[in-house]
């Protein structure tokens, strides 16, 4: 596992756009061999999403030949309501690039058989040839996507009951009332994350502190589900100096000594011709 400490959360964001634009670009894809890119919503990707909107208008990477995955949604919310995911991702990302509509995949938590639209979703996936690179944030009991504490380490895309802490945390959106947040969702699973070629997870502020010690210094538990990434060879942590506040000072030191060279510089872009 990589884990690459910037000095706050704009170098961080930054760095993470690169290396999204670095990968699709490498891979030259085209409409039989798209890149396929999981995605997040939430505080921690707004950055990133805007350097990939500037990288995309200036013509460093095009979109034309990815398609997205988001990795969850709210049961029984409108799409054109303001805290839907579906909603997110439009106003701050999807309208602003050129990526053709039906590249866009997001669970439909309106659905009228929500298991049939999570099974649905995982074939998806597989049509499209698996996640190339899957970005996540983590909240700040260590989970990823809605996969809660105590979610089994090999699940899959299904409807998840949120925690009281999670609708606590997200009340902030829904004018702090926690009676407006929906009490289900559909995510995608541990291990659908888990099969991704490569996964990125975006840590960032001393409220994720805590989270990040247990994913990067305890060992794997179902208990704070992003510890599984521990067990993903191509698993990558971008946090900022704020999220390190936990850890020992020896593993701060050790992964900016060894992380040393891609933290000066950002990813390499291999712009197509």
């Amino acid at each position: 596992m990589r884990i690459l400490i910037h000095d706050d959360y704009n170098s961080m964001s930054k760095w993470v756009a690169y290396y999204v634009a670095r990968n699709i670009n490498l891979k030259r894809p085209t409409p039989d061999d798209p890149f396929v890119l999981g995605l997040p919503t939430g505080s921690s990707p707004l950055g990133t999403y805007k350097e990939l909107i500037k990288l995309n208008k200036a013509g460093k990477v095009s979109f034309q030949n990815v398609i997205t995955f988001n990795m969850d949604e709210y049961v029984g919310l409108p799409e054109d309501h303001p805290e839907s995911y579906h909603y997110f991702m439009e106003e701050n990302f999807f309208k602003h690039i050129e990526i053709p509509r039906n590249n866009i995949n997001i669970l439909d938590g309106n659905a009228s058989d929500l298991e049939k639209e999570c099974d649905e979703f995982e074939k998806k996936i597989e049509k499209a040839g698996g996640i190339d690179l899957f970005l996540g944030g983590i909240g700040v009991d260590g989970h990823l996507a809605f996969n809660e504490p105590g979610s089994s380490l090999t699940s899959k895309t299904r409807i998840k009951t949120l925690t009281l802490d999670t609708r606590i945390a997200n009340s902030r959106f829904f004018e702090n009332d926690i009676s407006k947040v929906p009490k289900t969702a559909l995510t995608v699973g541990l291990g659908t994350i888990m099969s991704a070629e490569e996964v990125l997870i975006i840590i960032n502020g001393y409220k994720k502190a805590r989270a990040l010690y247990q994913v990067v210094e305890r060992g794997v538990n179902h208990m704070w589900t992003g510890s599984m990434l521990q067990l993903h060879r191509y698993g990558i942590i971008v946090c900022d100096d704020e999220a390190t506040m936990e850890l020992k000072v020896g593993t701060v030191k050790y992964f900016k000594d060894i992380e040393n060279q891609d933290l000066e510089n950002l990813p390499e872009l291999y712009v197509n011709n």
